[in-house]
């Protein structure tokens, strides 16, 4: 299990880490020795956060393509298929069981438990094992049990992680239409400068100060 929630967040990291950084061009100077970057924003171009987020609700995936972060649609769809797969195939694993389990509880109601391997409760046997190298018929029924909970409780985290894979391309197309026209210009300043600090008691001293500008 350990391993599963370790592929889903694997799958979840690029959708809470990264930004939209399109839209941004490059102005250059009539001189060379000069040159003049000029970044801007075509703000009439700015998607709508509350659209981008109802068309992500109603079609999974269409918010990253309303932003134009097309890019991100593999990880959406990626996310959801692996959880899909997932769901599908700890479905199928509970059902095998739980249908091994009914029919052996009800062949020992009636007394006709036996080695036939057409038998639900034989076929999930291991290769090389049978009723007698398993514990016999009553301790392979709590097995049985036991496996079936398990691949339940799997299912049932594997349908969680859908819900959280589709919390976050809602929240992840909200926040990338918002940050459309933030500010990511490289222009950076970095301040040094000392200055006199007074404390509490008014005592003086002096202390180095850096300020970052961006």
């Amino acid at each position: 299990m350990r391993h599963f929630w370790s592929i889903v967040l694997l799958l979840l990291l690029p959708l809470t880490t990264f930004a939209r950084q399109d839209s941004i061009h490059h102005h250059h100077a009539d001189t060379i020795a000069d040159e003049d970057y000029r970044y801007y924003i075509d703000l009439t171009k700015k998607p709508d956060a509350i659209k981008a987020v109802w068309l992500g609700a109603i079609f999974p995936g269409a918010g990253q393509m309303y932003n134009k972060s097309y890019w991100k649609l593999p990880i959406v769809y990626g996310a959801f298929m692996g959880c899909g797969y997932a769901i599908s195939m700890m479905q199928n694993r509970y059902s095998g069981y739980r249908t091994a389990y009914i029919d052996l509880y009800n062949d020992m109601q009636a007394g006709t438990v036996t080695e036939d391997p057409s038998k639900s409760y034989i076929a999930v046997i291991p290769d090389g094992y049978d009723l007698t190298r398993v514990g016999g018929a009553s301790r392979w029924r709590s097995t049985l049990q036991n496996q079936q909970n398990i691949y339940r409780r799997y299912r049932d985290y594997s349908i969680l992680a859908t819900v959280i894979v589709y919390a976050l391309s809602l929240i992840d197309a909200y926040v990338d239409a918002q940050l459309f026209d933030y500010d990511i210009s490289p222009d950076l300043t970095l301040n040094v400068e000392p200055q006199i600090y007074y404390d509490l008691q008014h005592q003086k001293s002096a202390e180095l100060k850096v300020a970052i500008q961006f």
